[in-house]
């Protein structure tokens, strides 16, 4: 599969190949065959799962399935999503939890080397949760820059190439406030920072499209390399309880606000699916890769839960359903990829859940 529009067929090992010898080229020392604007044009090539899910955020979707939340369990349903046979072609990074990163197969292979062998990029969620903000109406902002550096020159070592740092701003009457916005997009900007002075690519998530200038500013006055940053919103959807409008329009309104905010310096943009289903993110992503207009950065998917709701669903807690669930991890993994062309034509199977809602009211990052 090409990761690039045209009537050149681009694969990982090509761009691999050709970024290496633009380095020896340019006499640039290249750390671990591995470089930042390599990893970058890496991840653009296809989508990215994220399977960083806290062990409080997996318990719940453990709970679902009626499975155990510990560590075991955690790692079974990794190790299904990892190994599954095909998916991994269709993906060009994961995004790890801290335990995830250290697991391995119960082959006693590492994750990592599982994901670098299927040319998969591994990377790691490194903020701490969010405090509440004081002086605001319950907003917050995140934690987790201190010590941040050490954490990165661990990461790296354990064989992480990218990280993800989430802002989580409150939408209200008056929300999100000056005071959040500015707190929220300084520690993007000082996250993503330490990220490229210590050889990762970072993704900058501020989850919603209204703060975006904000966060370029800071990314611009702490001397932020946009090259080698990758930039993770929202999409621009109707309200929870709003009447759902078509994926064109979708499309539209979401390109539009990306057109007026995101610098082109920006390689890509891997979108959040925001509590849809998993079949209506991919119908909207592919939506806009189809749209006729200005579109400087590639634009992808770094789905978690609109990745795995049909896998749950058809693992529902038993082990004998693992190669069914795979199936169904398999066929929302193809999806993506095709709609990252603008080329899913609406065919894939639906499990159980692909169509259902994954809005949930009031929820605490």
């Amino acid at each position: 599969m090409s990761c690039f529009k045209g009537k050149y067929h681009v694969t990982k090992e090509v761009i691999s190949k050709v970024i290496k010898f633009n380095y020896f080229v340019q006499g640039m020392k290249i750390k671990n065959v591995i470089t930042k604007r390599h990893t970058v044009l890496g991840l653009i090539c296809f989508g990215i799962l994220a399977a960083d899910e806290s062990t409080g955020t997996i318990g719940k979707r453990l709970s679902s399935i009626n499975v155990e939340n510990n560590e075991s369990n955690r790692q079974a349903l990794r190790e299904l999503l990892f190994c599954a046979p095909g998916a991994l072609q269709y993906l060009s990074g994961v995004i790890l939890f801290e335990e995830t990163l250290y697991q391995k197969t119960v082959g006693d292979k590492p994750f990592v080397d599982v994901l670098k062998e299927g040319g998969v990029l591994p990377g790691i969620k490194v903020d701490k949760g969010t405090v509440e903000l004081a002086g605001t109406n319950g907003e917050t902002t995140t934690q987790g820059l201190d010590g941040l550096a050490q954490r990165c020159q661990q990461y790296y070592e354990a064989g992480a190439r990218f990280a993800k740092w989430r802002a989580v701003l409150k939408i209200g009457p008056n929300e999100p406030s000056q005071l959040a916005i500015h707190e929220n997009a300084n520690g993007l900007a000082r996250y993503a920072v330490i990220f490229q002075e210590n050889g990762l690519v970072p993704i900058v998530e501020p989850e919603i499209l209204r703060v975006l200038a904000a966060c370029y500013k800071a990314l611009n006055e702490h001397h932020a390399i946009l090259e080698d940053t990758l930039f993770k919103p929202n999409m621009v959807t109707p309200g929870s309880d709003a009447k759902k409008v078509s994926p064109e329009v979708v499309a539209y309104h979401t390109v539009r606000a990306l057109q007026r905010t995101v610098p082109p310096a920006v390689p890509a943009v891997v979108f959040l699916s925001g509590g849809q289903s998993e079949e209506e993110a991919t119908l909207n992503l592919n939506a806009m890769n189809k749209l006729n207009t200005k579109k400087p950065w590639s634009l992808s998917f770094s789905f978690g839960l609109a990745l795995q709701q049909s896998t749950l669903k058809s693992r529902a807690g038993k082990d004998e359903n693992v190669e069914k669930a795979r199936v169904a991890f398999l066929g929302r993994c193809k999806a993506n990829s095709e709609a990252t062309l603008g080329t899913y034509k609406g065919d894939a199977a639906l499990g159980d859940g692909a169509s259902e809602s994954l809005h949930v009211k009031d929820y605490k990052y």
